[in-house]
């Protein structure tokens, strides 16, 4: 059993990984309303388990009017759950959600019924959620999906998928040797999107990826043309680079076929 103080060092771990805006541990326990909202949560949680449900809805209350956000205090959450920004946020009472998963402001896991029993989604692990996105009703999102801002989820959700749209459908996706070689570039280079995917349906994101895909082109040829002129004798005073990691393009152009 971990002990309340590694659970915390977990909960703000996962915000250092998740937000680059981070700056300090006690500006992130000081002023993250989505921790402040999770922790809350943990206890609100325990209480409800125990049966204590109105001292759990006042709990529960009492966060939402701090935090913006709104939690019942039903809601299971897994592990390292990182609710970036958070105002507007809406999760409900039989909404399950597992490890490592990061949601934006204004995200819904509402219900689309009245009746009793399940009726908020189930969210696998290591999932991302746009800002202003509804996931809707008794659904299942699966490990590692990405649903993208303002989309509407309404049916289950694959493993690995990328959601967008009114009513959110699935975008098609690269190869996953194309995705995977496009991936270890942009780390090499400092690029991430934020929140998104590879395959996300955006066009400023196709044109980065076009121009990554361009870049890894040209230097692979400007490797050829060096082993080229160094095989013809020629000497070049090349100045020295930024040291990139390697992803499949050495920095010897000897290795260059």
């Amino acid at each position: 059993m971990k002990t309340w103080f590694q659970r915390l060092k977990d909960e703000t771990a996962c915000i250092f990984e998740r937000d680059p805006a981070a700056q300090s541990l006690f500006e992130v326990v000081t002023t993250y309303p989505g921790l402040h909202a999770v922790l809350i949560h943990r206890v609100s949680h325990a209480l409800w388990r125990r049966g204590c449900h109105w001292s759990a809805r006042f709990l529960a209350f009492a966060s939402r009017w701090w935090t913006g956000i709104e939690i019942h205090p039903g809601a299971q959450i897994g592990r390292r759950f990182f609710i970036d920004h958070g105002m507007g946020v809406v999760i409900g009472e039989t909404a399950v959600i597992g490890d490592d998963c990061t949601l934006y402001h204004g995200v819904t896991l509402g219900g689309t019924s009245w009746r009793k029993g399940k009726r908020h989604p189930t969210v696998g692990n290591g999932v991302v959620i746009g800002a202003g996105a509804k996931v809707l009703g008794p659904i299942s999102v699966g490990d590692g999906a990405r649903i993208g801002s303002n989309s509407v989820v309404i049916k289950d959700v694959p493993a690995g998928a990328t959601m967008v749209g009114i009513p959110a459908h699935a975008v098609n996706k690269d190869s996953s040797a194309d995705q995977a070689r496009r991936q270890a570039f942009a780390e090499r280079i400092g690029f991430d999107a934020y929140g998104t995917t590879s395959d996300m349906a955006d066009p400023i994101a196709r044109a980065m990826h076009q121009m990554l895909d361009h870049i890894h082109a040209q230097d692979r040829q400007l490797a050829c043309m060096r082993k080229a002129l160094r095989a013809l004798g020629a000497h070049m005073d090349v100045g020295p680079l930024p040291e990139l990691k390697d992803c499949g393009l050495d920095e010897d152009e000897d290795k260059v076929d």
